[in-house]
């Protein structure tokens, strides 16, 4: 990622953060629209999982200018979430209700470069999650 997506990327994160269990709710709702299959993964009372979620957020937004800061922590989440069952397809849906969550709660200020911004960012922590996933899966 280049300095401009990283700053559009955290911009608009601190815009949508004080809002975040708002944005969590909307995420896993939209997540759960796409593909309603993945609410069994998931406990009955989401409030715990949405802080994790912003927290987990927070961390690799505030983490994107510091990339070797974060990438065990990264690494570390996708073999735990390959744990949970979560397969590489799975990360596209979670792509899809991310931008879907930012476009709605970003408003006009989810233009076409904060969307290639946040693009990027997804792809590159979800290409390290899946990464060390199959790097630990069994033979």
């Amino acid at each position: 990622m280049n300095p401009d997506e990283i700053r559009l990327v955290q911009e608009t994160f601190g815009a949508v953060a004080p809002a975040s269990d708002a944005v969590a709710i909307l995420f896993y709702t939209r997540l759960f629209e796409l593909d309603p299959s993945l609410r069994v993964m998931f406990p009955d009372d989401l409030a715990e999982q949405r802080g994790k979620l912003m927290h987990m957020l927070a961390v690799a937004v505030n983490g994107l200018s510091r990339l070797d800061s974060i990438v065990p922590a990264v690494q570390a989440l996708g073999v735990r979430h390959a744990g949970y069952g979560v397969t590489e397809a799975h990360y596209d849906t979670v792509g899809a209700a991310l931008l879907a969550t930012l476009a709605e709660g970003l408003g006009d200020a989810f233009t076409p470069p904060v969307k290639d911004a946040w693009t990027s960012a997804y792809t590159l922590l979800a290409d390290t999650m899946k990464s060390a996933a199959r790097q630990t899966a069994p033979a």
